[in-house]
């Protein structure tokens, strides 16, 4: 080995890796929406010592929280920390801020935009925190941001959580997704994905940064869909068995369709993706969850949530996602389900009986065959 040095294992130079990046915190914090989630938000902003201002439409709503310190309407019972400052008027609430959450409706986005578009100071990062896909245009909602309010860094913040035990402060995570510019990955500690996940960390709340905003965005509508058909089927009587094969097999819905617009598969399988999949499906805290179980139980729609207008996200998605996967060719059969039951009123028993016996897949995508499943074909004789 002339020439040559021989090195052990231990004395090889390892590859090069960068050390901690320390990213600079935006200090002024706007976050627009009242709910529950919007208010667990700025509480969450609070506790990490930043400076959050709470839009909400409702001057009533806004004056109780500053008269009571809490959001009583949306988080009955539950203490918010000091710094929290709610406003009913837009400009002053984006008056100076350095980030803004938006935590309105996805089906009120466009109107959200429009109302902001003339308080927005030049290039201020705008973080998601609803979830949907827009009807007709089948655009994520960043998509409808940057056409509405070109300029700004556009993200989302998604991740199992329940608006509630977040803003108590139980150990919490989720996704912070931005697209990485070249400039960001010459410099991280500057990116808007950097800097608010530095922001808004705490003791209880732990963000993790992400590049693929497309895999993030997807996995958030979709899961909704989801979480509405395991209620179904826990309504309809049905056990875990149903509700696990449910929840892996629209995992795989979301890596199809994210795959298709660019994302990335591996996303689906995070926080974003399963992690928020997972706690949807868990308990009827979520409204989506909730809804599916009362359709199951045989109520109308109409009789649902006691006959309340609550809006529920996946059932605006279903229809979304689907009008999207159709356009591009993706087979989503459980978001498929659920669309046919909401809005063509489909029989749930049937609709599920039918998606069972669907032909029988290749888990494996390398592995391309589909069986005809027995239910549907004359009884094949063994040769």
């Amino acid at each position: 080995m002339d020439g040559q040095i021989l090195r052990l294992p231990s004395e090889r130079p390892k590859p090069n890796r960068p050390g901690i990046v320390y990213a600079h915190p935006y200090s002024r914090i706007a976050v627009l929406g009242m709910g529950s989630w919007g208010t667990a938000l700025a509480a969450v902003a609070a506790a990490a010592g930043r400076q959050p201002r709470l839009w909400g439409r409702r001057e009533e709503l806004a004056q109780a929280m500053r008269d009571t310190g809490r959001n009583d309407d949306y988080l009955k019972d539950t203490p918010l920390p000091s710094g929290i400052e709610p406003t009913s008027d837009l400009a002053h609430a984006l008056d100076g801020a350095e980030a803004v959450l938006i935590v309105t409706p996805s089906s009120s986005l466009r109107e959200m935009c429009a109302a902001m578009r003339p308080h927005l100071a030049p290039g201020v990062p705008l973080a998601l925190c609803c979830k949907g896909i827009e009807r007709h245009t089948g655009y994520l909602l960043s998509h409808l941001v940057e056409e509405e309010l070109p300029g700004h860094p556009v993200g989302a913040l998604s991740g199992p959580t329940f608006a509630r035990e977040t803003a108590l402060g139980h150990p919490t995570a989720a996704t912070i997704a931005f697209e990485f510019r070249y400039t960001d990955r010459l410099s991280p500690d500057l990116s808007p994905a950097a800097r608010l996940s530095v922001s808004l960390s705490s003791s209880f709340f732990r963000p993790y940064m992400s590049d693929d905003l497309v895999g993030v965005e997807v996995g958030g509508a979709v899961k909704n869909v989801i979480a509405i058909a395991c209620g179904m089927m826990t309504g309809a009587g049905f056990a875990e068995n149903t509700r696990a094969a449910l929840i892996t097999r629209g995992i795989n819905e979301m890596k199809v369709l994210a795959e298709a617009l660019g994302g990335k598969r591996e996303t689906v399988t995070g926080l974003s993706g399963a992690g928020d999949l997972t706690l949807t499906c868990s308990s009827t805290t979520s409204r989506n969850m909730s809804l599916g179980v009362q359709l199951g139980e045989g109520k109308t729609r109409a009789e649902c949530f006691d006959g309340k207008n609550v809006v529920v996200e996946g059932e605006i998605s279903a229809a979304s996602v689907i009008e999207l996967a159709r356009r591009i060719g993706v087979s989503m059969p459980i978001c498929e389900a659920v669309y046919t039951i909401l809005y063509d009123g489909a029989d749930l028993d049937q609709t599920f009986t039918d998606l069972w016996a669907r032909p029988i897949e290749s888990e494996p995508r390398a592995l391309d065959i589909e069986l005809a499943h027995p239910s549907t074909t004359p009884e094949v004789q063994t040769p």
